[in-house]
């Protein structure tokens, strides 16, 4: 074998690879019934996760994507829970100069997760209350921290331009988004029943969200 000769046969060709597996995607997919939006949504999901049977506990309230990239082209930040799930975000679905906050970052984190008792992505959305307000929010990680958003909702009154709440894992993560399917109100938002979730599915959600070609 010959240096720079493949050992196997498969696709190379960047571009040829992301548009093969969107098009699998679609084969693979039911997604009759869905808006345009929640399509685009639902596609980079499964993407990200490779399973297409997700399909079906997706569930939207209202034009989540409309409202994300309404919020985004204003200015408005998107508050992430972990840097995991700020990494997911694909850089050109932003606009120049787009804010993305980490909670984590932020000064005295530590101390609010002591002081409430809770965990530092919970603490960490609780300092970010001000840029949630009228900011993206993307739960990619902590149901901790998805029950803090819904809590400064109900709470204080902070009110996201739109919620995308996709926490992973065996505590918390199925009840805290079915707390966010109860509670947004007429907050759009996305999210993803059950155990599953993560960073790598918020970042394709809100990357679907905003590549949507929304049409009237």
């Amino acid at each position: 074998m010959t240096r720079g000769q493949a050992r196997f046969d498969y696709l190379r060709d960047p571009a040829a690879i992301y548009r093969r597996s969107f098009e699998m995607v679609d084969e693979a997919c039911d997604l009759d019934g869905l808006a345009a939006g929640e399509r685009a949504i639902a596609t980079r999901v499964v993407h990200s996760c490779g399973m297409p049977e997700v399909v079906a506990d997706l569930r939207f309230g209202g034009d989540l994507a409309g409202a994300a990239r309404r919020a985004v082209a204003d200015g408005r930040a998107i508050v992430v829970d972990s840097r995991m799930t700020a990494n997911a975000i694909h850089s050109t679905a932003l606009p120049e100069g787009a804010q993305v906050v980490c909670g984590l970052d932020l000064p005295g984190v530590e101390e609010e997760a002591r002081r409430l008792d809770t965990t530092r992505s919970a603490a960490g959305i609780v300092l970010s209350r001000k840029a949630l307000h009228g900011g993206v929010a993307l739960i990619g990680n902590a149901p901790t921290a998805l029950f803090a958003l819904l809590e400064l909702m109900l709470d204080e009154g902070v009110r996201p331009a739109a919620i995308l709440g996709f926490p992973v894992g065996f505590v918390g993560a199925a009840e805290s988004k079915e707390a966010l399917v109860a509670h947004a109100g007429e907050v759009p938002f996305a999210t993803l029943l059950g155990r599953r979730g993560g960073s790598a599915i918020a970042g394709g959600a809100l990357n679907g969200a905003l590549f949507a070609e929304i049409k009237s």
